[in-house]
């Protein structure tokens, strides 16, 4: 027979055909009596009513973008042609001092040329400060122009120039865009990738124009990242914008964020917990004990062994985890704090 078929006299049921049975009463209206098995099954626990700290919170919607404090742009510091990319894609992670690419560049060989030169007239005129001091202008030219000293002095001694030179790495980060292509011609000061590193990122959230006198540079939040349970951490705000977005009519307000383990990504989205005012003792549940209806608000109390009572309560504040009790219940109960929804479905199916 199927319990969820209820009528008020003897017939049978409309789905399997079997005769109905009288419906035992196993306790007070309101009340639903269980096994042992069925508690532990419905994975049933409970908690201790009793008044605990709570701070009211308002939730903002949020995203993580890059920090561009931390933002690296390479560009090249010599016309000439890109001659090959030891980085061929965005995405790609370098560390400091890694090749990037290798450009030819007629300029930059003129100027070792003119290095060498000094170099030259200085060892034969060691008594002439003047080529000593042409000497270092042309060194100082060359590091300009992203020569380091160790290659500096391998042009001198080699003592032939080459149009070529490898760029490296200035920090570590992701190549996060790439602007050329080999073979292709650059220009002085032309940007050629740029480098984002992601072990500090921002989190933006956005909150409307009535509501933003809550928010000061300062305030503690709590950041909670949508897919990343559990990893939520706290922060301060320490940017509000000083002027609405045009469009959308909403203020934006930032925080930074710690990224040591990568496992935050710009895009993502989260959300912001904003204190709204200071905490107070009060009791609490978890929001998931309290379940509503068309009736109002309830939550199942414990009153003896296996044995529970639906409770109507009124509820009052609430923030990302807890909701506040006004009324309806008292110190030291025992109140269902998982499995209230499944404690509710059995109800409804034996009570009807």
């Amino acid at each position: 027979m199927h319990p969820q078929v209820v009528q008020d006299g003897p017939g049978t049921c409309p789905i399997c055909k079997m005769d109905l049975v009288p419906i035992r009463n196993n306790g007070a209206k309101g009340e639903l009596q269980l096994s042992q098995r069925a508690v532990q099954l419905a994975n049933i626990k409970t908690v201790k009513t009793g008044k605990g700290q709570f701070q009211a919170s308002k939730v903002l919607n949020a995203r993580i973008v890059n920090n561009p404090e931390l933002s690296e742009a390479v560009s090249s510091r010599y016309s000439g042609r890109i001659e090959k990319l030891f980085v061929k894609e965005t995405g790609y992670a370098v560390a400091a001092g890694q090749a990037l690419f290798q450009i030819y560049s007629e300029q930059l060989q003129s100027l070792q040329q003119d290095y060498l030169l000094q170099v030259r007239q200085s060892e034969a005129f060691p008594g002439e400060k003047i080529y000593k001091d042409l000497k270092v202008a042309a060194a100082k030219k060359l590091g300009l122009f992203g020569f380091t000293q160790a290659q500096i002095r391998e042009l001198v001694r080699n003592n032939r120039t080459s149009p070529f030179i490898t760029v490296y790495s200035p920090a570590s980060g992701i190549v996060n865009e790439l602007m050329v292509s080999e073979g292709q011609y650059v220009s002085e000061g032309m940007s050629v990738m740029r480098l984002e590193n992601y072990s500090s990122l921002w989190v933006e959230a956005d909150i409307y124009p009535n509501e933003s006198a809550v928010v000061k540079i300062g305030n503690v939040v709590k950041v909670r990242v949508n897919g990343l349970s559990g990893q939520e951490q706290e922060s301060k705000i320490d940017f509000i914008a000083p002027q609405l977005n045009a469009s959308t009519q909403i203020l934006t307000v930032r925080a930074p964020l710690r990224n040591s383990r990568n496992l935050l990504q710009p895009g993502m989205q989260a959300e912001v917990f904003l204190p709204l005012s200071g905490k107070e003792e009060a009791i609490k549940l978890p929001l998931n004990a309290v379940i509503r209806d068309g009736k109002g608000a309830h939550v199942w109390v414990m009153t003896g062994n296996n044995k529970f009572a639906l409770r109507q309560v009124h509820t009052g504040k609430e923030d990302d985890a807890s909701i506040l009790i006004d009324s309806g219940l008292s110190g030291n109960e025992e109140v269902v704090i998982s499995g209230a929804y499944l404690l509710y479905s059995e109800f409804t199916l034996k009570k009807g």
